[in-house]
C-alpha cells in the first residue's frame, strides 16, 4: 500500500467532519426487491436506447431490452424477471423520458431480508450462482483475452457508476496509448458510503474486476485509490492483495497498487485524481486518455467481474439512503427502483420540511422540497449513488462581495464569480475566454460563497453553452 501525504490538485474543500458518513458506513448492504421497476431509456443525459420489448411480453433478469441509439448509451437489460406492463414516458427530475415498466413475477430464488448477497429470480440463475467463485477468491483470468473483456463490458451495459454514467467500453476502446489505470474508490462526496461498503463486502469481486479492466486497458499498472477516512477498506483490500501475491494468484504483469490519499473534496474527480496520484494534468478540452490514463469507479470494476466472470449484466447497484430518514443505510436495488418506495422501505423521512437530493449534496440535483411521502420522486439509474434527505433551508442571494473564495477553492483553477457575471450578462464570448468549458460541476464555489450565489449552477450552464458553441464551430468548419 502506498500512502500519499500531500494534496496534488488545487482548491477543494472539507465540507464535513465525518459524521455524515457515519450515518450509514457501518450498515451492511441489504437487498430491496421491488414489485415494479421503471427502467429509463436514458441512463445518462443524451444516451438514449430503443426498447426492444412490448407491453405484455415476459422478460427474465439480465435479458437485453434496450439497444443504444446514441454515442453515450449502453445496452439496457431487464433488472427483474416478470411482465412488461408498459413502455411510456415518465417524469424524471423535470424531464420526460421513455421508460420500460416491468412487474415482478413470483420469486424462485428465496433470499432472506438479512441476506446481503445479490438476489436472482430464476432457478437457472440460482444454480449458476452456486458455481461462481470470483466473489470469494482470486480468479484465473489468463485465458480471457482483451477482446473478450471489451466485448463483455460493452454487451453487459457497463457504465461509469460513480459520476456521469459514460459507457465504460468507450473509454477502453480508445486508440490512445494507456499506461495507467485508476480505480476510483475515493467516494469524496459527503454522506455517500455505497462504494465503501462495496470495498468491504465485495472485495474479491472488485479486485478481480480491477484485474480484468487492467488487461482490457492495456496499461502497465492499476492504482486502486481511496481516501484515508476508509482505513478498514484499505486494510481489507491490502490483506487480499498481499495474500494473492504471496500465493502467486496474481500474475507478475498484473501490477496493482493500493493508494491512500488524504480526504478532500473533490478528490474523486477524474482530473483531480490523476493529478493527485500521477502528477499529470489532462490537457484543456481533452480526456484522461489523452494523458495516457483511464479512470473507472470501483462499482464499475466490480460490475465488470459480474459480467465477464459471472455472466451477469449490469442490472443492480448499491445505493446509499441517508440523512433525515428513519433507517439510513446501503441497499442493493434493481435498476429502475422507485426512490419513493425505497425511502418508504427505509422508514420514511423524519422531517416535514425536507429536501430530497438524487445523489450527494455537492453534485446531486434536488428532486423535491417538503416532500409529502406520497409523490413519485425519481427512478434509480446505473449512475444513481444515493438518496439524501436534508433539512429544507431557504436563503436569499446577496450581491457578490468579490472575496475570491470561489476562485481559491475551484479545483479547475477558474474564477466562477467572473463566469457568473458574464453568463448573466449573456456575454458568451467572455464565458469562453474565462474557460467555462473546464468547469467540473463539483459545487465547491457555491459551498464556499458567503453571498449564497448559485455559482455552481450558472457556471455549469455557461460550460454547457460554451461547449455547444465549440461543437457548432466544428460542424461549420468541417
Amino acid at each position: 500500500m502506498q500512502r500519499r501525504g500531500t494534496q496534488a490538485f488545487p482548491g477543494g474543500v472539507h465540507p464535513t467532519d465525518g459524521s455524515d458518513k457515519a450515518l450509514s458506513m457501518d450498515q451492511a448492504v441489504k437487498p430491496y426487491r421491488p414489485d415494479i421497476v421503471t427502467i429509463l431509456s436514458e441512463q445518462t443525459f443524451g444516451g438514449t436506447c430503443q426498447f426492444t420489448v412490448t407491453p405484455g411480453e415476459s422478460v427474465i433478469e439480465g435479458q437485453l431490452i434496450g439497444k443504444p441509439e446514441a454515442f453515450l448509451a449502453a445496452p439496457l437489460h431487464a433488472s427483474i424477471s416478470g411482465t412488461v406492463l408498459d413502455v411510456k414516458e415518465v417524469e424524471q427530475l423535470g424531464r420526460k423520458i421513455t421508460a420500460c415498466i416491468i412487474q415482478r413475477e413470483s420469486d424462485h430464488c428465496q433470499v432472506s431480508h438479512t441476506d446481503t448477497s445479490i438476489p436472482h429470480d430464476t432457478a437457472a440463475e440460482c444454480a449458476e450462482r452456486k458455481g461462481v467463485d470470483y466473489q470469494t477468491e482470486i480468479s484465473d483470468i489468463r485465458s480471457i483475452s482483451r477482446e473478450e473483456i471489451l466485448s463483455g463490458i460493452r454487451d453487459g451495459g457497463l457504465t461509469g457508476m460513480g459520476g456521469a454514467g459514460f459507457p465504460t467500453h468507450k473509454k477502453y476502446e480508445t486508440d490512445k496509448p494507456i499506461d495507467a489505470l485508476l480505480i476510483n474508490g475515493a467516494e469524496c462526496e459527503p454522506f455517500l458510503t455505497c462504494d465503501y461498503r462495496l470495498m468491504l463486502e465485495e472485495a474479491y469481486a472488485l479486485i478481480n474486476g480491477v484485474r480484468l479492466l487492467l488487461k482490457g486497458s492495456g496499461a502497465k499498472k492499476a492504482y486502486l485509490c481511496l481516501e484515508d477516512n476508509k482505513p478498514k477498506a484499505a486494510e481489507h483490500l491490502t490483506h487480499i492483495l498481499d495474500e494473492a501475491k504471496a500465493k502467486g494468484l496474481i500474475a507478475t504483469d498484473e501490477t496493482i497498487e493500493l493508494t491512500v490519499l488524504p480526504a478532500k473534496y473533490p478528490q474523486g474527480g477524474e482530473r483531480q485524481l490523476i493529478q493527485a496520484v500521477l502528477k499529470r494534468e489532462v490537457p484543456m478540452g481533452q480526456l484522461p486518455a489523452d494523458a495516457g490514463v483511464i479512470v473507472s469507479n470501483v462499482g464499475t470494476a466490480k460490475a465488470a467481474a459480474d459480467q465477464i466472470l459471472g455472466n451477469l449484466p449490469l442490472t443492480k447497484r448499491i445505493i446509499t439512503v441517508t440523512g433525515l430518514v428513519a433507517h439510513p443505510g446501503n441497499y442493493l436495488v434493481p435498476i429502475g427502483t422507485s426512490a419513493k418506495e425505497l425511502l418508504q422501505f427505509c422508514g420514511g423521512v423524519t422531517a416535514k420540511e425536507n429536501r430530497i437530493i438524487a445523489g450527494g449534496p455537492m453534485t446531486g440535483p434536488c428532486a423535491a422540497s417538503n416532500w409529502n411521502g406520497e409523490d413519485e420522486l425519481f427512478y434509480i439509474t446505473k449512475s444513481t449513488s444515493g438518496i439524501l434527505v436534508l433539512p429544507d433551508s431557504a436563503y436569499e442571494e446577496s450581491p457578490c462581495i468579490r472575496c475570491l473564495g470561489c476562485a481559491d477553492v475551484c479545483p479547475a483553477g477558474l474564477t466562477p464569480y467572473q463566469i457568473e457575471i458574464a453568463f448573466l450578462n449573456e456575454d458568451h464570448e467572455l464565458c469562453e475566454e474565462l474557460y467555462a468549458s473546464e468547469c467540473i460541476a463539483c459545487g465547491c464555489c457555491s459551498y464556499i460563497c458567503p453571498a449564497k450565489r448559485q455559482l455552481a449552477v450558472r457556471t455549469r450552464m455557461a460550460r454547457d453553452l460554451v461547449k455547444q458553441r465549440i461543437r457548432e464551430r466544428a460542424v461549420k468548419s468541417s
